[in-house]
């Protein structure tokens, strides 16, 4: 399925200052949700703020008890670019992020990012979403393209994910490598488009659906190379579920469409 080219009212030249390079695409916010990432959660706010300093933070933590939340709470009182949502309970992956994106729309940000806690998202890349963005509606950070890589992780795993983000390209038939990564950068208006009401899936499903949703919506997906990381500190959130789950989801949307397509040329 072709991608929409990008729209030139839509994306319009950009001019930002040497001191502001990305001031330009308006206020940017970095999601980061967190569940028991006491290790990680000040680290990775400090990585970010030094990155890409005009753009602002927000910890989206689920009742971590681990004290996660707190530790937040202290960052964001000495720095008035971090906030923190407070959610009930651990929800999900999906659940943290889509409130995290209604969140960051309610408050005017125009650029919402999805990064993980952990460092295995390098906030030292983000300058290159946030560049690829200027022209694209969606742009993921790629594993998988030339120049992505993975860094200490088992055979095992990498057979996974690279396993799974190739059955959910061909199941789905979407021209993204890595349809499974959760390093992003949207427009606000991409996931205005995207109908996230309807969104209920989670884990490595959820970044699949989102990410299926813009090709169908016919935005301008972009793709760029990142070098992931395996955690040093704390654990895995992946479990057997999420890829019950995602191997179930993919599968299923992929037959409707195709059956879908069938109907219509009948």
């Amino acid at each position: 399925m072709p991608l929409r080219p990008a729209d030139p009212e839509r994306h319009p030249p950009v001019s930002s200052s040497p001191e502001t390079p990305f001031a330009g695409l308006g206020k940017i916010l970095v999601i980061i949700p967190t569940y028991n990432e006491a290790e990680n959660v000040e680290r990775i706010v400090s990585r970010v703020r030094a990155a890409v300093p005009e753009a602002h933070v927000l910890v989206a933590d689920d009742n971590s008890p681990d004290g996660t939340g707190k530790l937040a709470d202290a960052v964001a009182d000495a720095d008035d670019h971090v906030k923190v949502l407070h959610r009930k309970g651990k929800e999900g992956l999906g659940a943290a992020y889509l409130a995290g994106f209604r969140w960051g729309i309610d408050g005017g940000y125009d650029v919402l990012v999805e990064m993980d806690a952990d460092g295995s998202h390098q906030p030292e890349e983000l300058p290159r979403l946030l560049t690829a963005l200027r022209s694209s509606d969606l742009v993921l950070g790629s594993r998988w393209v030339p120049g992505g890589a993975v860094v200490n992780w088992p055979k095992s795993r990498l057979l996974l994910s690279k396993g799974g983000s190739t059955y959910s390209r061909l199941m789905l038939d979407v021209p993204i490598r890595d349809v499974t990564g959760g390093y992003r950068a949207f427009r606000k208006e991409t996931l205005l488009g995207l109908g996230m009401d309807q969104v209920a899936s989670q884990g490595y499903c959820f970044q699949v659906d989102l990410a299926w949703r813009a090709v169908k919506a016919g935005f301008k997906v972009a793709e760029v190379p990142i070098t992931f990381v395996e955690r040093e500190h704390g654990a895995s959130k992946m479990s057997r579920n999420i890829v019950v789950e995602a191997l179930w989801r993919v599968t299923a949307w992929g037959l409707d469409e195709r059956l879908s397509k069938l109907t219509r040329k009948k």
